[in-house]
């Protein structure tokens, strides 16, 4: 496919065979990724959330460096694993700078399926002369670009158990500093919910650490790109409304005003059939009207961002019910219409005001919904999770703001969820997934 657009690059290393072009340390191969073997080493780790002090047997997986072929501002990591009763994982990522010298290994989570015994969370505080961290984001210092990456993850288990996690895919985004003809591809992450459409009710803070400001507007790439073989399919993605879980445990970052990421992450995994069991959400209250919402805002809940909109903890919880799952940036919507002619809906991140995206009447500083098609004009057809009513989710939006929305906002910031069987659409020459 023909390519425009800025320098993005996704490079991602799935199942056994791709996963062994990395290192491993006390971890071995399986049919779909590596596992805990044999320890490498031990650690001491106290949850800052709990304060629980547990010993720890660890194994390591670390990718080779990763070389887009352009200089890097800002990366973001995924991942899919399995965390049995027991155990859990840290992800870490170091850049190489131009001299090729490795930068310090940046703490990008301690992550598990569930919060029984570690509260999956990132890491605040972290910046040096090199990069910062942003929760999910590394952001590199200014003049002091990257050529290339590693990845790491460390699979641990309680000291003397048994339990065997094992790491199914790893990867991550790259994406290039801004050029003088349009904005810095980087910023801040993290979703920020919006107003009520009715204007009822004040917009939730933004946890100081993460805030995100509203950004200039980005000038579309290709508003009317030509006929697509998307235009004119809408696939048929359930939809759920945050709204219908305000004040729903209200310690998970506010209750459901502030839960589009997971809500829309579990539109889409009920679109491939994958929700949990009854048995799983019983927590969540016999009353409520979609209670894998719920379960999704808790098993996606970042404890040290105190949000539910960490990017790859919601493709991480995805990967729990046994999909592909990761986190890249799109260049466009003539990009996102590949996946949609391919039966692959999307999750993006918009930023946008009142009025700039007719159909959305809301402010937003970053907000989260799902691509479901396009209708035959080409124009986006969403599901929208900021609305009252599971009905009122539908909507459609011109295509030009829309675009500039998710561009401006986010920099095409796009969660790819999807059953391994069900092909991905070809990457163009600069491969972003």
């Amino acid at each position: 496919m023909q390519q425009t657009g800025p320098d993005i690059a996704y490079r991602g290393f799935r199942g056994a065979a791709e996963l062994a072009a990395g290192t491993l340390s006390g971890a071995v191969s399986r049919t779909d990724g590596i596992a805990f073997d044999s320890p490498a080493g031990t650690l001491t780790y106290t949850d800052p959330h709990t304060g629980a002090t547990g010993a720890y047997e660890l194994a390591t997986w670390t990718s080779p460096l990763v070389e887009p072929g352009f200089p890097i501002a800002g990366v973001v990591p995924s991942w899919t694993a399995d965390t049995p009763a027991g155990s859990w994982i840290r992800v870490e990522l170091r850049g190489a700078d131009r001299t090729g010298r490795p930068t310090r290994w940046y703490d990008l989570g301690t992550w598990a399926a569930d919060d029984a015994d570690v509260r999956p969370s990132s890491r605040p505080g972290q910046a040096d002369p090199d990069a910062r961290v942003d929760a999910d984001v590394v952001t590199v210092a200014p003049g002091r670009e990257w050529t290339g990456w590693w990845l790491r993850v460390t699979l641990l288990r309680a000291a003397g158990g048994d339990a065997t996690p094992a790491l199914r895919s790893a990867g991550a985004v790259a994406t290039a500093p801004a050029t003088p003809a349009g904005p810095r591809p980087l910023g801040p992450s993290g979703p920020r919910d919006p107003a009520p459409p009715d204007g009822s009710g004040p917009r939730p803070p933004a946890p100081p650490d993460r805030a995100a400001p509203v950004r200039p507007r980005a000038t579309p790439t290709a508003a009317r790109p030509g006929t697509s073989a998307a235009w004119g399919t809408v696939l048929d993605v359930p939809r759920f409304s945050q709204r219908r879980h305000l004040d729903h445990h209200p310690h998970l970052d506010g209750g459901g005003r502030a839960w589009c990421s997971p809500t829309s992450t579990a539109m889409v995994m009920a679109f491939w059939g994958a929700v949990p069991a009854p048995a799983d959400h019983a927590w969540v209250g016999p009353d409520d009207p979609a209670p894998w919402v719920d379960h999704a805002a808790r098993r996606c809940y970042d404890h040290a961002y105190r949000g539910t909109g960490n990017w790859p903890f919601n493709t991480a919880y995805a990967g729990t019910f046994g999909l592909d799952a990761f986190v890249t940036r799109l260049r466009g919507l003539a990009e996102a219409e590949l996946f949609v002619a391919a039966g692959i809906p999307l999750v993006i991140s918009v930023t946008f005001r009142r009025g700039q995206v007719p159909g959305l009447d809301y402010d937003t500083g970053g907000h989260l919904l799902v691509v479901a098609g396009f209708t035959s004009d080409g124009e986006p057809v969403l599901n929208d999770p900021n609305w009252p009513t599971d009905a009122a989710v539908r909507r459609t939006v011109p295509r030009a703001a829309l675009e500039a929305a998710w561009l401006g906002g986010s920099h095409g910031l796009t969660y790819v969820i999807r059953p391994a069987g069900v092909p991905l659409p070809p990457a163009p020459p600069q491969a972003n997934w």
